[in-house]
């Protein structure tokens, strides 16, 4: 098995003002030298990306966009932001296909699949969300959405080209998720289903855990067989929320 270096990627959302980059500084000094065995990632709202990016210099950190066009050239496309327009400005990844997109925006997987591939060619790493809803896993149809959702959107190019993020998209913003042994039954599906695309090359893919993931649960997920690290919703916008949850990861100690 190939060896996968854990990532732990923060997910502003439409959160933060620029007095919160202060809260990036504060987070390097916390994690100390976790991070040269951790890539720590955080995604700030677009307009904040190069902001962000000038407070990361000279540190180990990583910055991301939130989402990307899937038009790799430049284009007459009022309010859409490139891939290329993010690297530009600092960025290292992206996401792509958040249920929020997928739910509020009518994503599809076709589409997150472009984005992710115009990111590929910016030379940006996409992380590739998928989930199922609460419907969907009361119906026993897990498997089924979660499959068909890498299948779908992940781009052409296997290997540590992307990521893959699980977020069952019940547990996020909430106070519940599922159990250690769920989260390792979907992470070992979706690295089944990447080996049936891209044969050993999905053992570079890193597959995180998103989903509720705070410092009192972090610990523990990581421990699941499978889980390379996690997409943290609202507990990455504070520096010791944030902190805590990567050095509670193994790889920190």
């Amino acid at each position: 098995m190939a060896s996968r270096k854990p990532l732990i990627a923060g997910n502003w959302k439409m959160f933060g003002r620029n007095t919160d980059l202060a809260e990036i500084g504060v987070l390097a000094e916390t994690i100390g030298p976790a991070v040269d065995k951790i890539d720590v990632l955080v995604c700030p709202p677009a307009v904040l990306i190069a902001p962000a990016a000038w407070q990361m210099r000279g540190k180990s950190l990583l910055v991301g966009g939130q989402d990307c066009s899937p038009s790799a050239a430049d284009a007459a496309k009022t309010g859409e932001v490139s891939a290329a327009m993010l690297a530009d400005v600092g960025a290292k990844y992206v996401i792509v296909g958040h249920s929020e997109r997928r739910q509020n925006h009518q994503e599809t997987d076709d589409l997150v699949r472009q984005k992710a591939e115009a990111a590929i060619l910016a030379g940006l790493v996409p992380i590739v969300c998928v989930g199922e809803t609460h419907a969907e896993r009361a119906a026993g149809r897990v498997a089924e959405i979660v499959s068909r959702q890498v299948k779908a959107s992940a781009p052409g190019q296997g290997g540590g080209t992307f990521a893959v993020a699980y977020e069952p998209v019940w547990a996020i913003g909430g106070n519940s998720t599922p159990t250690l042994s769920e989260i390792g039954d979907v992470h070992s599906l979706v690295r089944e289903t990447l080996t049936q695309q891209f044969g050993g090359q999905a053992n570079e893919t890193r597959i995180l855990y998103g989903g509720s993931v705070g410092p009192k649960n972090a610990g523990e997920i990581f421990t699941v067989e499978g889980v390379d690290g996690a997409l943290v919703g609202r507990a990455s916008l504070k520096a010791s929320d944030f902190a805590a949850i990567i050095l509670g990861h193994p790889a920190a100690v």
